[in-house]
């Protein structure tokens, strides 16, 4: 196959025409909200994957990634499909803030060939990879704090799909596929738990590059949580030295790797990454040991767990609580003291505090740079199955068919209700007001007559909104709540007029 690349132009007109060349629209999914263009792009080797290219969400205004998986052989893709159905049904329900989320699936069927294409997370700022690079590059040592920081997303990231029932695995953890934003947010790529549903799937560990990422008992036996071990500690140890150092186009040989470890001039460090590297698999730790180990174990402050506990709750507050809270406190006040007996105390005023910082501290925490894993207990949590598409509705579409009407993904951040009974009192107009994660509205209006019960009322309401499972419950009980509110609050002006 040949391709022709077209004569550039020069100055402003040719990157003009490129630009607009680039952002050409080539196709659309079946319900019009993704749309792909021309421009390829790398987000670290997918399993199975043969093109990647940039996309544009037209709800959410923002820029994602458009991603292919070929079947030429229909009768192959036909008997794997319930596979690959449940396999891309457990990925969209995969939510964590160091795992590049996964919006959707559709299957494309034409007469010669089966097409699974999915939508991602685009990660504009670049590959852990990249970032080591620049740092070498400009002969920089890495901080110890930003090692330790990034190792807990990660593990916490990998503590996650390995507690999911049944477990995730991740199977492709190298620097490649681990991403970097600007604030430091660390995230996971290229989930892909089982790649054997295409025959292409494994090919990428026989890169030359990054072999020396993968455990020496992969391919021999059942992949499990030890094997993404295995390549964690081969991040963290080219996190810690930068690079570790192949012998020109070959592949890292054992030899560098224990150079590259022995290097370490702490300890800990050292041993964190041999445990992770231990040849035999029963013997290394599981992420959620890792997060106790003593290089990165540490009690959490109180300001960390407050911060918790507010983003946690964050629906139960007003919008800007902490702005308006700092503006009427008196920066002179004390907050807290520490008194000693033999020598002056200590005082913290609000003044000491930038409300800034608290601001910038908050969404780092909302973004999921400081996890709080550390004491958590490890339990399973189930992986649920699609809410949105019974197994019916997931059909094989040819675009532009539309799509089902689906569960709402995104969480509930904040909620306000208003009600409004008629003059006659013989109805109540009810309007439910929901802020979104991603800082957009949705709201919600229906009548309710006096003989509609609070609580069946409130389960109804959120049926209709296609709230999601986890958010049910909460929406439903405040929606509870507010009614029997309005009604308690008429029945008492009722009776006192």
């Amino acid at each position: 196959m040949t391709m022709s690349v077209p004569e550039r132009k020069s100055g402003s007109e040719g990157k003009e025409e490129e630009s607009e060349d680039e952002s050409e629209i080539l196709e659309e999914s079946p319900c019009g909200r993704w749309q792909k263009r021309k421009e390829q792009v790398s987000q670290g080797n997918v399993p199975g994957v043969e093109s990647a290219s940039l996309a544009m969400d037209t709800e959410e205004g923002v820029e994602v990634v458009w991603n292919e998986v070929l079947f030429s052989d229909k009768k192959v893709f036909k008997a794997q499909e319930d596979k690959i159905k449940e396999m891309f049904e457990n990925l969209m329900q995969v939510e964590h803030p160091n795992i590049v989320k996964f919006h959707k699936y559709w299957l494309d069927m034409k007469e010669s060939q089966a097409r699974v294409i999915f939508i991602t997370e685009y990660m504009s700022s670049g590959s852990l990879k990249q970032f080591l690079k620049k740092t070498k590059k400009n002969h920089k040592t890495m901080n110890v704090k930003a090692w330790k920081r990034w190792c807990t997303q990660i593990l916490s990231a990998l503590n996650y799909l390995h507690s999911c029932d049944p477990p995730i695995i991740h199977g492709n953890l190298t620097c490649d596929t681990i991403f970097i934003q600007h604030n430091g947010l660390i995230k996971i790529g290229s989930v892909f738990p089982d790649a054997s549903v295409h025959g292409k799937g494994r090919q990428h560990r026989d890169e030359q590059r990054n072999q020396h990422f993968f455990a020496p008992e992969y391919g021999a036996c059942a992949d499990d949580y030890a094997i993404d071990i295995f390549s964690f500690g081969i991040c963290a140890l080219e996190m810690a030295v930068l690079e570790i150092q192949a012998n020109g186009d070959s592949a890292v040989s054992k030899e560098a790797i224990v150079n590259a470890g022995q290097s370490l001039e702490d300890p800990l460090m050292r041993e964190f990454t041999q445990s992770c590297l231990r040849h035999d698999a029963k013997f290394r730790p599981t992420a959620h040991d890792l997060l106790f180990h003593r290089v990165l174990f540490e009690v959490h402050s109180l300001k960390l767990l407050a911060a918790h506990c507010l983003i946690n709750n964050q629906y139960l507050l007003p919008e800007n609580c902490v702005e308006e809270k700092t503006k009427s406190f008196d920066p002179n006040a004390v907050m807290a003291e520490i008194r000693h007996d033999d020598r002056p105390g200590v005082q913290l005023k609000y003044s000491h505090v930038s409300p800034l910082e608290l601001d910038k501290f908050l969404e780092d925490v909302k973004n999921g740079i400081y996890p709080l894993m550390n004491f958590a207990s490890s339990r399973p949590h189930p992986v649920p199955r699609a809410l949105s598409l019974s197994q019916e509705q997931v059909e094989t579409v040819k675009t532009p068919t539309p799509e089902p009407q689906e569960t709402e993904t995104r969480k509930v951040v904040q909620m306000h209700c208003n009600l409004e009974s008629n003059e006659e009192g013989t109805k109540t107009h009810l309007s439910l007001f929901l802020k979104m994660d991603d800082k957009l509205h949705r709201q919600l209006s229906c009548d309710i007559l006096p003989t509609d019960t609070s609580k069946d009322l409130a389960s109804e309401l959120v049926h209709y909104a296609f709230i999601n499972e986890e958010d049910s419950d909460k929406v439903a009980g405040f929606l509870e709540d507010a009614i029997s509110r309005h009604r308690v609050r008429g029945l008492v002006s009722a009776v006192a007029q």
